[in-house]
C-alpha cells in the first residue's frame, strides 16, 4: 500500500509538472517569430502604437482600396508582397508583422495582435473606404476577430481553424488546456457577428488544421454569408504554390 501511494504521488507530480510546462511555455508552442528578409520589397512603416514598435510591410497604392493580411505563426508576411501587389494591383497592400516578428518588439499573445490589428485597421480604414482582409492559419483568427467589429468589405480565411483552444486539447488530449491555454483564438464566437462577405479557403491535405475545424467555423457565420472552396493536392504550408490560390484570393469561385 505504501509503495502504492509513493508511484501515486510521482506520477501527480510528473502530470502536474507536465501542466506546468505546458502553462509556462504555451507561447512558444504557438508562436514562432520569423525575422524579416526584407526579400519581399515594398515599404515598411511603424504602426502607430504607444508600447511597441510594430512594423508593417506595405505597397502604397491611391484610391479607395486596401488589403491586409494577416499570416501564420511562422510567417515572414513581407515574402507574400510581391504576389499579393500583383494580385491586387488597385489596392494598397498591408502585411502585419506581429510582435517579435520581423523587427517588430515586443512578445506576441492573443490580445497584443488583436489591439495591433485593430489599430491597424483603423489607420488603413483612415486612408481607404474599401478594406479586405486576407488572414491564414494563424491570421485566420486575428481576421474573423476583426471583420467581427470592424467595416470589413471582404474576408478571406486560408486554412482557417474553429478555435485554436480545441487544436491545442485534441493536441494534448489528456492535459486541462482548456484551463490552461491562455491564447485561445476561439474565432467560433466571433463568427456570427460577421456581416462581410466571407471566402474560406483549405487545403486538401491540411496536416496541421484538420478539414473538421475549417467545416466547422464555415457553420458559425450567418447562413449563405460563408463559401467553401478546396485547392487540390495541396498542404497546409504548400497551399499558396497553387494556381488556384491567388484566383481565389481575389474572389474566384472555380
Amino acid at each position: 500500500m505504501h509503495a502504492l501511494l509513493i508511484v501515486i504521488r510521482i506520477v501527480a507530480l510528473v502530470y502536474l509538472g507536465l501542466c506546468g510546462v505546458l502553462f509556462f511555455f504555451q507561447r512558444s508552442f504557438i508562436y514562432f517569430p520569423q525575422p524579416g528578409s526584407g526579400d519581399g520589397g515594398g515599404t515598411t512603416i511603424k504602426l502607430p502604437t504607444a508600447t511597441e514598435r510594430v512594423l508593417v510591410s506595405t505597397r502604397p497604392n491611391e484610391g479607395p482600396r486596401a488589403l491586409i493580411y494577416f499570416g501564420g505563426n511562422a510567417e515572414d508576411v513581407s515574402l507574400s508582397l510581391p504576389s499579393l501587389s500583383v494580385g491586387f494591383p488597385d489596392s494598397a497592400i498591408y502585411l502585419l508583422h506581429y510582435r517579435g516578428y520581423g523587427g517588430s518588439s515586443g512578445r506576441p499573445s492573443e490580445k497584443a495582435l488583436f489591439a495591433d490589428a485593430l489599430t491597424l485597421f483603423d489607420d488603413v480604414h483612415v486612408k481607404h473606404a474599401d478594406v479586405e482582409i486576407v488572414g491564414r492559419s494563424l491570421g485566420s483568427g486575428i481576421a474573423v476577430y476583426i471583420a467581427s467589429v470592424r467595416p470589413v468589405t471582404r474576408l478571406v480565411l486560408v486554412t482557417p481553424f474553429d478555435s485554436l483552444q480545441e487544436l491545442a486539447a485534441a493536441q494534448f488530449p489528456y492535459l486541462p488546456v482548456r484551463w490552461l491555454l491562455l491564447d485561445k483564438f476561439e474565432s467560433w464566437k466571433y463568427a456570427p457577428h460577421v456581416t462581410a462577405p466571407t471566402q474560406i479557403i483549405a487545403a486538401e491535405h491540411d496536416e496541421i488544421i484538420p478539414r473538421a475545424s475549417s467545416v466547422l467555423l464555415q457553420s458559425r457565420f450567418k447562413g449563405g454569408l460563408a463559401s467553401f472552396q478546396v485547392v487540390a493536392g495541396t498542404g497546409h504550408n504548400t497551399i499558396s504554390e497553387s494556381a488556384r490560390y491567388m484566383p481565389l484570393l481575389q474572389g474566384a469561385s472555380l
